[in-house]
């Protein structure tokens, strides 16, 4: 994780509440699949993507979590976290990509806890009916081929970051989590299609903004949920074969070497990376799975996995 988590007592976050209720906060509720996540920060910024990125919670719901962003420059960047109450201080985070994927995290380990919903850090799809998920470590692809596959004829997103699973009828139903895409300024010189969409959004410090997908490809291409057939994990290595197939086991013991592809596991005690193994163990048996190398050119790859989907 590029930014240290530190457990504090439910003492110290009142006395940390106490220091910053000054300060000029602009605030907003997101709804996480029931879960409301409160945001606080004095950058307006910030305020207006989380809004944009997120579907907002009713003024009248009290808040299960809280994200409070604070600026001082005589900490480093860190998180201090409160489990009893579920309210995270960021300090000095500038990159709003990590204050929502915090957001997600403190919002799943609600749901892991109190309501046996699982989650995944990857893209899901709908196509034709059958769910799709590709789930890689940072930097193999899981962004580009995700929009890639969602150029095709009767697919529909589900989300390209994280989503929350409950077994239906004995198989994996994932549940989007965000309303927008926060996307990278570059998909339209990978996917030309894509191009509207970068003119019209825009984009922060770290050349990332949120984008509405429903503007380039319609407003009935993002749906809520669907239930994953094909999982699709990517790496990048140049030593390794281009695509191959995987059991259970061998996906586990893939996405355990790789933490879980998700960085912002806030909470990792032994009881929690027990309740995801169980939980990824079930996932995979109930699933196809191959492993797809993303070392040659999007186009070539892309050919890879939709000859995995469409077969």
């Amino acid at each position: 994780m590029s930014y240290p988590v530190s457990i504090i007592s439910a003492t110290e976050t009142d006395e940390f509440f106490k220091r910053y209720s000054s300060l000029p906060f602009y605030s907003s509720k997101a709804d996480i699949y029931g879960v409301s996540v409160k945001l606080y920060t004095t950058d307006r910024v910030i305020a207006d993507t989380w809004a944009d990125n997120f579907y907002s919670m009713s003024s009248n719901v009290r808040s299960h979590a809280k994200i409070i962003c604070i600026v001082d420059p005589k900490e480093d960047m860190k998180v201090l976290y409160n489990v009893e109450t579920r309210t995270a201080f960021l300090y000095n985070f500038d990159y709003y990509g990590w204050i929502k994927s915090i957001a997600l995290a403190v919002a799943s380990d609600i749901l892991e806890d109190s309501h046996g919903v699982d989650h995944v850090h990857g893209a899901a799809l709908d196509i034709g009916g059958c769910g799709v998920t590709l789930i890689a470590p940072s930097k193999t692809g899981k962004t580009t081929h995700s929009w890639g596959l969602l150029r095709t004829k009767d697919a529909r997103l589900i989300t390209d970051d994280w989503y929350f699973v409950r077994k239906e009828n004995g198989l994996p139903l994932a549940i989007g989590s965000e309303k927008n895409c926060y996307i990278d300024a570059d998909i339209g010189d990978v996917w030309e299609e894509f191009r509207p969409l970068v003119t019209a959004t825009k984009f922060d410090n770290r050349g990332r903004g949120i984008a509405n997908i429903r503007w380039v490809t319609g407003y009935g291409s993002v749906i809520p949920m669907t239930t994953i057939r094909h999982v699709i994990m990517l790496r990048r290595d140049p030593k390794e074969s281009i695509v191959e197939s995987l059991n259970a086991r061998d996906a586990w013991a893939y996405i355990r070497d790789n933490d879980l592809c998700n960085p912002h596991q806030i909470i990792r005690d032994k009881r929690k990376m027990r309740i995801r193994e169980n939980f990824f163990r079930k996932f995979f048996a109930d699933s196809e799975i191959n492993l797809v190398n993303t070392v040659r050119t999007p186009d070539e790859t892309q050919k890879v996995i939709r000859d995995i989907v469409f077969k």
